[in-house]
């Protein structure tokens, strides 16, 4: 075994440990400001927001004061992708440490120039006074070398019963600006000189470009250039209408080879796949095995299912001596940077990646490729940046999708209503290809180029984050245990990361059929999940739920409306939430109220954390209820709205949120806590109300009927 070297650097925590320098994440500006450099990247989870309370807070100056830098290849801390609800616990803690430091450091220089001792000093929004007499600010105290060194640490960050910023509902600063229609997104980019680029999409996936008359596009008005390399094919014009135009003129006179053969949509196919098989998790206990007096089985099923992201992906790229500067929506600048390393045939040192928002994502959607696309046609047209917009029927077509899965559950109780066995297999896609593969580039347009940057081979992250596997393995006490991953590796359609990955499914059979073994025990959900759970967190996320939502100890629906609860810690290290949902059952399946209770430790923005659970919860209404990608034995065939219904403003549900706030525990992730909770209660109330379960999601008017007959 290994032995740390004696001199070796302290381990820094979230992020700061591989961005150790303390002004890769902040500066104190003489101006009277404080720059903050976040290496996570804002999609609407409201994170910034947060960072500068726990800027704001540890350096005692007024929220105010606190500025945001975009997230740059140039300056920013590499904090990796943005995802998995890991911002506060890496980045937010990051800052948490390095703002405690660089507090500290003013305060050395404070008690020198003061002649007193540190004891002696207090600060007001960037004063710093002396009992004694005397004051001086961080205005004046601050240089460039103040934070140009290493972080430490040694410097502990208040305690949580000093806050004054930290745990209150501080307004989001991004959200004015949207509200009022101000410029806000990658989409609403204008840059001098900017030109105007489509991509011509092949028919179907694998889809190979054999004859193209490049002359009829190019004497088109306002055409600049017409860029082909093998398949890829794109167009840039001066105007956006004359792309959008040029576009259109090439789908018609583009002659394709296609080669797909898509499976049919039911999800059970991958049963069939060849499978990568895994077991996760396993325990035994012969004698409690004994003691099984009634067994279960049942099988869940998820279909594809979009982003459906309210914007199509946009991405504006420049090529000038050999030099590329990328702005875009991608949830990983740096690892998109590499990949394009790999594509473009340049160093790193040659790109820039710039984050700007987009309008919608929360997983791996088309920002990366979109990037990609502007970057391959910019250099045909040096000097002149290039605006790339997707259409929305590249969106929905060619967008990395969330797997279809599916999952067989058994389970047996004994004669006082416990499990005594549980077993759990799934079979999925990879989760996550995002622009991170060691082995080839997961972009888009790479793999249609004459020479191709053939897609990474795809895999699963390991737990207990996961991939396929997230959530998989339960939180409860069951004495035999044994859950299975199946990953099929060879995909129809590309997959990737959608919000939560496999957690939605995984528990939304997990949830689901511990009510199921509920039923068959004769016992009350509620009851019967607490009597296999030891963890006072989750139980008091589940009891807090219930109470809110007035939950009534075996209560039964009317035929009509109906109640459910579903519970998951999520990625089982991150937060505990439980919702209880209420459904009517009419023409079709609505869920009008929702009660959500959430444990995130030390809640930093309570408004935050409430915000994150409500919008998991009504997405989530909306994939259980609503969403399936279509396709053919070609292509995709959900190509716009009207083939992919989301939840509408009239259909959202009323959602209350209880927070169980913990200061002193470490702060965790709420974007992706409620999905699988939200899945499970929904199934769970349609069988409460009607007494028949509904296993494939997602759930509709006739998925009822033909359970009903």
């Amino acid at each position: 075994m290994s032995e740390t070297p004696v001199n070796a650097p302290r381990k820094l925590p979230g992020s700061l440990e591989a961005n150790r320098r303390l002004d890769r994440w902040l500066r104190i500006n003489r101006d009277g400001t404080v720059t903050v450099f976040p290496g996570k990247v804002e999609i609407g989870q409201g994170i910034l927001t947060v960072f500068t309370q726990i800027v704001a807070e540890e350096l005692d100056v007024a929220l105010e004061r606190v500025r945001l830098a975009p997230s740059d290849t140039s300056y920013s801390p590499d904090e990796g992708i943005t995802s998995g609800s890991r911002s506060v616990q890496e980045g937010g803690i990051a800052l948490l440490h390095a703002a405690a430091e660089a507090r500290d450091l003013l305060l050395q220089r404070a008690a020198s120039r003061l002649g007193v001792s540190l004891e002696q000093l207090a600060v007001e929004d960037g004063v710093v006074t002396a009992r004694s007499g005397g004051a001086i600010t961080y205005w004046d105290l601050t240089s460039e070398e103040l934070l140009a060194r290493e972080a430490t640490g040694d410097i502990a960050p208040k305690s949580p019963k000093e806050h004054t910023l930290i745990g209150t509902p501080v307004p989001r600063h991004d959200i004015p600006g949207k509200i009022s229609g101000a410029p806000a997104y990658v989409q609403d980019l204008e840059l001098p000189g900017m030109l105007h680029g489509r991509i011509v999409r092949p028919p179907s996936p694998g889809a190979r470009l054999t004859a193209f008359d490049e002359a009829q596009v190019r004497s088109m008005p306002g055409i600049v250039e017409v860029v082909r390399d093998g398949s890829f094919l794109g167009v840039i014009a001066e105007r956006e209408e004359q792309a959008i135009r040029a576009l259109n003129r090439c789908k018609r006179i583009a002659q394709w080879h296609e080669i797909s053969a898509l499976p049919g949509t039911d999800p059970r196919y991958l049963l069939r796949a060849d499978a990568k098989t895994e077991v996760i998790s396993e325990k035994s206990d012969e004698a409690a095995l004994a003691r099984s007096k009634r067994s279960l089985e049942a099988e869940y099923t998820r279909p594809f299912i979009a982003h459906a992201s309210m914007a199509p992906s946009c991405a504006v790229a420049t090529h000038d001596k050999g030099a590329f500067t990328v702005w875009t929506h991608s949830q990983g600048i740096y690892p998109l940077r590499t990949e394009l390393t790999k594509v473009l045939g340049v160093p790193e040192r040659a790109i820039t990646v710039i984050h700007v928002e987009g309008a919608g994502c929360y997983g791996h959607n088309g920002a990366d490729d979109a990037a990609c696309d502007a970057a391959l046609l910019a250099r045909a047209v040096p000097g002149r940046p290039v605006r790339v917009q997707w259409m929305r029927e590249d969106e929905f077509g060619w967008e990395p999708f969330g797997s279809a899965m599916v999952v067989r559950m058994s389970g047996a109780v004994d004669g006082e209503g416990r499990i005594v066995n549980w077993t759990h297999d799934l079979w999925s896609h990879g989760h996550s290809t995002r622009p991170v593969g060691r082995d080839g580039a997961n972009l888009l347009g790479a793999w249609y180029l004459e020479k191709p940057v053939p897609a990474a081979t795809p895999g699963n992250p390991p737990l207990p984050a996961g991939g396929s596997h997230r959530n998989a393995i339960p939180l409860y006490e069951f004495p035999n245990q044994r859950i299975t991953n199946h990953l099929v590796l060879r995909a129809p359609l590309r997959t990737s990361a959608l919000r939560s990955l496999g957690a939605h499914p995984n528990v939304f059979a997990i949830e689901s059929f511990m009510d199921e073994l509920a039923a068959a025990a004769g016992a009350d959900p509620v009851e019967f999940r607490l009597r296999h759970l030891k963890d006072p967190r989750a139980r008091a996320v589940i009891e807090a739920a219930a109470e809110e939502a007035g939950w009534r100890k075996g209560g039964k629906g009317d035929g009509a409306r109906g109640r459910g609860i579903g519970f998951a810690r999520y990625k089982n290290v991150g937060c505990y939430a439980a919702v209880v949902v209420e459904v009517e059952i009419g023409n079709e399946i609505a869920v009008r109220r929702a009660w959500a209770a959430v444990d995130a430790g030390l809640a930093i923005n309570p408004d935050g954390i409430a915000n994150q659970i409500e919008g998991g919860v009504i997405q989530t209404v909306s994939w259980t209820l609503k969403e399936q990608v279509q396709y053919d034995a070609q292509r995709v065939t959900t190509l716009n709205w009207t083939d992919y219904p989301i939840l509408s403003f009239a259909e959202a549900p009323a959602v209350e949120v209880t927070l169980i706030n913990r200061p002193g525990e470490p702060p965790l992730g709420t974007g992706e806590g409620a999905q699988g909770p939200t899945a499970a209660a929904i199934g769970n109330a349609v069988f409460n109300a009607m007494g028949v379960r509904v296993r494939d999601m997602p759930l509709t008017r006739e998925r009822v009927i033909a359970a009903l007959a």
